[in-house]
């Protein structure tokens, strides 16, 4: 029995050893990357030492992101981008990439106890009027686009909150308002420059790395960092707004209002919206809203008049330009711990949508005690002339999606105030949603489609391409990350498998 004891001592005291040791490895590479770019790049680094490293750690939407990196890297050039990623990898150390912070996929933009590449520095914006292109740094906003873009009456196809950064919205496809005409963000990208996991710097377009261009629209991450994104710009100096709020009763329309617009939406006029359905626990009612942007002058804009017919509780409708109107739609940073989930249907499904809706509803009351609660239901339409861009521009894009129908995404977001609710909380979105979408498999109404932008981190949104896409992202993964330091080393956001 002693013998059996000291054995049972022994080997605890191994393991114990053998934790230490990996914990000690982990902080050693880190140590030697933070290490290397303090004598390197001094005045690119920060530590927790720094004055201004804590308010720098705080660059990010979600909650849920708030841990503390090792040290911060804030490269000024590709050049810098370059030696940064050369220095990590030679000392095998983990790290993140943060560009506008906006992705709430924990891990995505931050690393506890990591290396935090931050591109904030990397905020050129060029506007080539004559050709009607952009170029653009990965440190900028979307509203910093828009804003450079206003003085030539030109607009482009990014996102639609201010908050939002370029990079990650670029890289995972990209919804706008107007993807009925110009397709998704990423089928506007004309090149990008990429910082390769070996610290090599490349162009990719239609005539040099092709492979690797048509792997970065919609891919996400895998293949390498973006160092400058050159985008097409169109000439649409006014947009026509519309802001309407709507009650409960109202709802039901609402929704098949979307589902109209979705189906009718052609390639003729730009034109989109944001729509959500809110939960107000106090009443426990709801409330919509309708955001919609039309492209031009013409007010009221004609493409929203399927919610015409909708009783609205308030509208207001104006002419502005896009950099104004982007200017306040803000969604600020660190409201709540959030988390988006969602699935998409056909867009003639209105019906199941609302059993979905008013199911949605009693399933919010279950989880109301929860502190801080915050439910809204989101549909995102997908009109099938957004798919077309991609089927006729030469390149096409990783999502592979067919202009035969159009779809809708339908939503969770949900906020909540405390860590402790954190597995509460996942486990009620992962089970609602994947419970009535397999009643709309078994009705044939679903789509496998995810998008990568409002997927919860428990979601594969791979699963949904075409197959043949993802194994040729395998291998273009392979050609330009040989060594898989986007999968090894980086590990934030959605990682294609190994």
């Amino acid at each position: 029995m002693i013998h059996y004891l000291s054995s049972v001592a022994l080997l605890l005291a191994a393991a114990a050893k053998a934790t230490q040791v990996t914990n000690n490895t982990f902080a050693s590479r880190v140590n030697c990357a933070c290490t290397e770019l303090s004598q390197k790049l001094p005045d690119s680094v920060l530590v927790p030492t720094s004055a201004n490293f804590t308010t720098e750690t705080k660059h990010f939407w979600d909650i849920r992101s708030a841990v503390s990196p090792a040290c911060m890297f804030f490269p000024t050039s590709a050049d810098e981008v370059s030696e940064g990623v050369a220095t990590l990898t030679s000392c095998n150390a983990e790290f993140a990439i943060r560009g506008g912070g906006h992705m709430n996929f924990p891990g995505a933009n931050n690393i506890a106890g990591g290396v935090l590449m931050a591109l904030n520095r990397l905020d050129e914006i060029v506007v080539n009027e004559e050709d009607c292109t952009v170029s653009i740094g990965p440190g900028n906003t979307w509203a910093d686009v828009y804003g450079a873009l206003d003085p030539y009456g030109l607009y482009t196809n990014g996102g639609r909150l201010k908050t939002i950064g370029v990079p990650g919205l670029s890289l995972i496809g990209g919804f706008h308002y107007f993807i009925n005409k110009f397709g998704y963000t990423m089928d506007s990208m004309r090149s990008y420059d990429v910082v390769l996991g070996n610290g090599t710097q490349v162009v990719a377009s239609a005539t040099e790395n092709p492979d690797l261009f048509w792997a970065l629209k919609g891919g996400a991450n895998n293949f390498g960092i973006v160092t400058k994104f050159v985008m097409q710009a169109y000439k649409i100096p006014q947009i026509s707004t519309t802001i309407q709020a709507f009650d409960e009763a109202s709802i039901e329309k609402f929704i098949e209002a979307a589902g109209e617009m979705a189906i009718n939406s052609d390639a003729e006029v730009g034109a989109g919206s944001v729509l959500s359905i809110s939960y107000n626990a106090t009443t426990d009612s709801l409330s919509a809203s309708l955001l919609g942007v039309q492209e031009g002058n013409e007010s009221p804009p004609s493409r929203f008049a399927a919610f015409d017919a909708v009783p609205s509780i308030s509208r207001s409708d104006n002419i502005t330009t896009p950099a104004v109107w982007h200017s306040v739609l803000e969604t600020p940073n660190q409201l709540w711990r959030i988390q988006f989930a969602h699935h998409t249907v056909k867009a003639t499904a209105t019906a199941r949508l609302y059993e979905i809706l008013k199911a949605w509803k009693v399933a919010v009351g279950e989880v109301s005690d929860v502190q801080g609660l915050h439910a809204t239901f989101v549909l995102n339409t997908m009109p099938k002339s957004a798919a077309t861009v991609a089927k006729t521009n030469a390149v096409g894009n990783v999502w592979g999606l067919e202009d035969e129908e159009s779809l809708i995404i339908w939503q969770l977001s949900t906020g909540w105030d405390n860590e402790s609710d954190d597995l509460r909380m996942t486990a009620w979105s992962k089970n609602f949603i994947e419970y009535h979408h397999s009643i709309n498999q078994n009705l044939g109404v679903a789509s496998e489609f995810v998008y990568m932008g409002d997927a919860g981190e428990f979601q594969n949104p791979y699963l949904g391409f075409p197959a043949a896409n993802v194994e040729k992202l395998r291998e273009v993964r392979a050609s330009y990350d040989p060594n898989q330091v986007f999968v090894k080393l980086n590990w934030g956001g959605f990682k294609l498998s190994v």
